[in-house]
């Protein structure tokens, strides 16, 4: 009788944000995740007693029987811990989760590798729904990226085979397009606490320019002073960042960027 995906047994190397909502959509789907594996025993306990896996924080014990392993670490401790996570893994397939580490890292310590690459902000504190998020896989034989895309199929229908260049361009634009905004949020609620007034009051224009991009080429979208370049409302805003100098220089060059590319 012919195995279905789910039928794969998986562990994760990994405990954190990603790991945490990917494992958890998985086990939802069906998927038996044997193991986690976590430095902290903390986050592997967490996460294992949700997808009932056993867990382990000694890199030792990670389990050999797995068809799956899924590395989703930190970049700097993927590639100090990259010998011990490969080392005894035989026939298995080992993927990674990260956006910006080519596929090539794995070779000379896999047999069958690949990535598994889900974009999407993650947080603990918050599910994500899977079927909306993107997957991007690549392995270095055809029927490993065939099994990679069957399983993120479980999850989403929004499954593609990207190469590593690609990939680091969609992890580049990423950090764009959520990071950086992100923190362009949080710079906005310390000035509106500076001046008593609640974040919650952007939230709706929050929503509207996520929303006007569905529709619209974010080139058309843009709004707001540095587009015609309002000098007169400029200078006012840069005269009130004058306290905070790091604050002035950020709008000074966004505002810049802006300008120029309209």
């Amino acid at each position: 009788m012919k195995r279905s995906v789910e039928d794969t047994p998986i562990v994760f190397i990994g405990a954190g944000n990603l790991a945490t909502n990917l494992a958890k959509a998985l086990y939802r789907k069906g998927f038996r995740i044997v193991q986690v594996y976590s430095r902290t025993e903390e986050s592997a306990c967490a996460l294992a007693r949700e997808i009932e896996a056993e867990f382990t924080t000694d890199l030792q014990e990670i389990s050999k029987e797995a068809r799956l392993y899924i590395v989703s670490l930190k970049d700097a401790a993927f590639v100090e811990l990259l010998p011990q996570i490969s080392e005894g893994k035989g026939k298995a397939l080992l993927v990674h989760t990260a956006g910006s580490i080519p596929m090539s890292i794995w070779e000379g310590y896999a047999e069958r590798y690949g990535v598994f690459y889900p974009m999407q902000t993650f947080s603990k504190q918050r599910e994500v729904n899977f079927e909306e998020v993107p997957f991007f896989v690549e392995a270095n034989s055809k029927e490993d990226v065939e099994l990679l895309k069957a399983i993120a199929a479980t999850l989403s229908e929004k499954v593609y085979e990207v190469t590593s260049e690609q990939r680091k361009s969609l992890h580049l634009a990423a950090v764009f397009t959520c990071n950086f905004t992100n923190h362009m949020f949080a710079l906005a609620a310390e000035l509106l606490d500076k001046y008593h007034l609640p974040f919650e009051v952007m939230l709706p224009l929050i929503d509207e320019t996520a929303r006007k991009v569905h529709e619209l080429a974010p080139y058309d979208a843009q709004t707001g002073p540095a587009v015609r370049y309002d000098e007169n409302v400029i200078n006012h805003h840069l005269t009130m960042l004058e306290d905070t100098p790091e604050l002035q220089e950020i709008y000074k060059l966004i505002s810049k960027s802006i300008h120029e590319h309209h």
